[in-house]
């Protein structure tokens, strides 16, 4: 069997699975009252389960520990098509990838029963945060985006810099994936374009391949490609905090364990991230706590103003594919960064022209 088969068929599985899991945690949602309930900023009809998050992380740790006990198993030096490890520490890796996982999902059932306040979140994900650190997924340094070398140095940076910086990419990326998490399909899409750009960063642009880290998002495409189909054309089921926090935790973290992936998650996610800085500047300018909730992200605008939600999500998943093709194409460090200040003017140009022409930024 070849290597391209073996990930073909792990993505198949974690789909498979997703696809059973889905409708079974649909039920959960159900029985537990974890359902969303229309008002506020939540324009659907009916009580919609918030459990599809459990399905997504539950597809994804059961393939992943699955492919973990494979080796101990199996006759693994028969089977050349099985990707060996170039990384020592990469077991503790992993493991810290699936406790923080679970932790996250945990989490995310929490805030979808209780209603967790903002800052209890925040802490919440600097424990998650702590937990990557725990496993030696940390930043440790930063290709210099001018020229070859380290931004900081041979040494890399300073540990109360590592920790700082850390702890801020997992939040960003958590409360990224999170904010998106606002129409039906929008941020279990982007993920999955975004874990398609990392496998085929990892297996086919970068001259030594890093195939046993490519598993991880390989099984994360899957189980959203499983789940996606009742999110995005049944409707009739929502990933929650669950899924928004647990892929939030997973991009981070496996941006981190491939080795100088997080400019690929930057570019892909460019534009939900840009979305995000420009509400936390618009409420500080406002004087509205930058964490409150409102119908002031960009998905939300474009949906008020009657841009059909189907069109907002297409529209979102071919400028990250069109960044995502960037940042596999495009080989300068230079380019790279160019590319990036251009999506973030006109990003943000766009952003306050709709803001200056919107009013309605608060829930009802």
């Amino acid at each position: 069997m070849s290597q391209s088969v073996f990930f073909f068929m792990l993505a198949g599985i974690a789909m498979a699975v997703s696809l059973i899991l889905s409708p079974l945690s649909a039920r959960l949602g159900h029985r537990w009252g974890l359902v969303a309930v229309p008002g506020g900023r939540r324009l659907h009809t009916g009580l919609v389960p918030q459990t599809g998050g459990l399905a997504i992380w539950g597809a994804f740790t059961l393939v992943m520990g699955c492919v973990i006990l494979l080796p101990e198993i199996t006759d693994i030096e028969s089977r050349a098509w099985f990707p060996a490890s170039q990384d020592r520490h990469e077991a503790r890796r992993v493991a810290a990838l699936m406790l923080g996982s679970a932790f996250c999902a945990l989490i995310g059932v929490m805030d979808d029963r209780w209603d967790l306040s903002s800052r209890l979140q925040y802490l919440m994900q600097v424990v998650a945060g702590v937990i990557a650190m725990a496993g030696l997924i940390f930043i440790k340094d930063v290709n210099h985006p001018l020229r070859d070398g380290l931004l900081w140095g041979p040494d890399g940076f300073p540990w109360w810099l590592v920790f700082c910086g850390t702890i801020f990419w997992f939040m960003g990326c958590m409360n990224t994936v999170n904010f998106l998490d606002g129409i039906n399909g929008l941020a279990g899409g982007v993920v999955a374009i975004l874990c398609l750009v990392l496998v085929i960063h990892m297996l086919v642009v970068l001259p030594e391949p890093q195939a046993s880290v490519a598993m991880a998002p390989t099984i994360l495409l899957g189980a959203l490609l499983g789940f996606l189909p009742y999110n995005l054309f049944g409707r009739n089921l929502f990933m929650g905090s669950s899924g928004a926090f647990f892929l939030g935790f997973g991009v981070a973290a496996i941006g981190i364990m491939g080795g100088a992936k997080i400019a690929t998650v930057v570019m892909v996610l460019g534009l939900p991230i840009v979305d995000v800085a420009w509400v936390i500047f618009s409420r500080l300018r406002r004087k509205k706590a930058p964490w409150t909730s409102g119908r002031d992200h960009l998905h939300f605008i474009l949906l008020d103003r009657g841009v059909p939600e189907k069109i907002i999500v297409l529209a979102y998943y071919l400028f990250c594919c069109v960044f995502g093709v960037l940042t596999l194409t495009l080989d300068e460090r230079v380019n790279k960064l160019l590319a990036l200040i251009g999506l973030s003017v006109v990003s943000f140009a766009a952003m306050a022209w709709m803001g200056r022409h919107y009013g309605r930024t608060e829930d009802p």
